[in-house]
């Protein structure tokens, strides 16, 4: 399962992806906004926005390219680690 993140910080990029490594999943971060984001998530099994670090630009974007692809989207406000265990645990046991 690949799962993109959207928003974050980046002195927890490591820390992110680590805990997505030890529930087998590929995690790929985009903490910072890129160009052509959009085209980067359209391969993935589902996006988690943590919007309280998300331009609103990127954020629109992600909406569109993953309602498009009909790619499940989970947004959060807080960006911490454990936020993100909790969302990727939901989506192992689904």
């Amino acid at each position: 399962m690949c799962v993109a993140l959207i928003g974050g910080m980046d002195r927890l990029e490591r820390n992110y992806i680590d805990e997505a490594e030890r529930l087998g999943i590929d995690l790929k971060v985009y903490t910072k906004s890129e160009t052509g984001i959009a085209s980067k998530v359209k391969n993935v099994d589902a996006v988690v926005i943590f919007t309280n670090k998300v331009s609103h630009k990127a954020k629109r974007e992600v909406m569109n390219t993953a309602k498009a692809k009909n790619i499940p989207v989970f947004m959060y406000h807080s960006c911490g680690v454990c936020t993100l265990r909790d969302c990727l645990s939901c989506l192992k046991t689904n």
